[in-house]
């Protein structure tokens, strides 16, 4: 019961002071967690334009049933754009740096971050528990998974989200404008009334994403300076694709760019092909930048009226490009199966006149029965001279 208390009526200690990662959870009265709450609201960014481009914060926590072989109990990842940049581990249990602009924080950020994450892997573990029991299941290897954040795009427009899920699958997720959690199947609805019991909860949830989640970004991306908000410019290359039923597709790969924000289309002539463009999602390379592609289907032999535009910050104008054939494409198998019958042909002549001359030579380099040679002309025997 004391760890449910902690999950529903939270109150974060010295939040406003240490705007950082998600707080320490604590008891409390939801009165007295709501009025930290408005202190969270309260909590304005500050007055300065940001960094160009589109910036996330993103944290992930895992908890297990029961911890495997190599596997902890409970892991939790924080992302800035996609880039790790703090980790926990239950097996270690201290919150440790994942990129080298965060080493030169001080060692009393690193104590409350282990704090942290220490109190979230007692509450997420009662959650695993609970869920397993509204699935009838008491065994076996089961996990939860919490997945939040907020992020700011270029043009200013914050956006936050809160999920949670049971292995591996969409569970529950938090709507920001009713503070109502959304149930992603029937077996989640259990879920969805125990959290809703303590309104606080959802409460809390919007004050961080809105607040102090913003607010912690900004401060992150002051940290990591250049390697966040640099601007890498992307490789762009269009690779041709047939299909079994004959239909040819056109991709139009970027890979290496950073921020992550890019518009790639494809065009025919001054026409832009909106509807007939196959659009991925733009996802990170493990390098530190972005890949993506977009991919439309052409006529046979067309190929070279499409071009792809691609639009980036790194930059300074609209990139365009089109697919080129490569060295050698005219060579098809109309000329190509023609070509190897005839050198298939010239081969065996070759090889059938070789073999006619030996047989040849041998003849005439045989002496007549009796050691007397056989009669021959003298251009004959000129040749027979040569050949022997």
């Amino acid at each position: 019961m004391l760890l449910l208390l902690q999950l529903w009526c939270l109150m974060p200690e010295s939040a406003p002071e240490s705007p950082w990662g998600l707080p320490v959870v604590a008891d409390g009265p939801a009165s007295l967690a709501k009025m930290v709450m408005a202190e969270l609201v309260n909590l304005k960014l500050e007055n300065k334009p940001w960094p160009g481009g589109t910036h996330s914060l993103h944290y992930h926590y895992l908890a297990l049933s029961e911890p495997g072989p190599d596997l902890p109990q409970f892991l939790a990842v924080g992302y800035v754009d996609d880039q790790p940049f703090i980790h926990y581990d239950s097996r270690v249990d201290r919150a440790k740096p994942q990129a080298p602009w965060m080493a030169t924080v001080d060692a009393q950020y690193w104590e409350t971050e282990t704090q942290k994450q220490r109190a979230w892997a007692k509450v997420q573990q009662v959650e695993t528990w609970t869920v397993m029991g509204y699935h009838n299941q008491s065994t076996g290897m089961h996990s939860t998974q919490r997945m939040f954040g907020c992020e700011i795009q270029e043009d200013g427009h914050t956006h936050g989200f809160w999920q949670f899920g049971f292995d591996g699958q969409d569970h529950l997720s938090l709507d920001l404008e009713t503070l109502n959690w959304v149930s992603a199947k029937p077996a989640a609805m259990r879920t969805k009334s125990w959290w809703e019991t303590e309104r606080c909860y959802a409460e809390y949830d919007k004050a961080y994403l809105e607040g102090l989640c913003l607010v912690s970004l900004r401060r992150y991306l002051e940290l990591g300076g250049q390697s966040l908000t640099r601007k890498e410019p992307p490789t762009v290359q269009v690779t041709r694709h047939t299909a079994r039923d004959g239909g040819i597709t056109l991709k139009c790969w970027a890979w290496g760019f950073y921020p992550r924000d890019i518009s790639l289309s494809w065009w025919l002539g001054e026409e832009e092909l909106v509807l007939e463009t196959e659009y991925v999602e733009t996802r990170p390379s493990g390098d530190g930048t972005y890949q993506t592609w977009a991919a439309v289907q052409v006529p046979a032999r067309m190929e070279d009226r499409y071009t792809c535009h691609v639009q980036h910050s790194g930059l300074n104008h609209t990139f365009t490009v089109t697919w080129e054939a490569p060295p050698h494409q005219w060579i098809t198998s109309a000329v190509l199966i023609p070509m190897l019958i005839f050198l298939l042909l010239t081969a065996g002549v070759l090889i059938f006149i070789k073999q006619y001359s030996q047989a040849w030579n041998q003849e005439s380099c045989k002496r007549a029965p009796g050691g007397e040679d056989p009669p021959v002309s003298p251009v004959r025997m000129e040749a027979a001279q040569l050949l022997c």
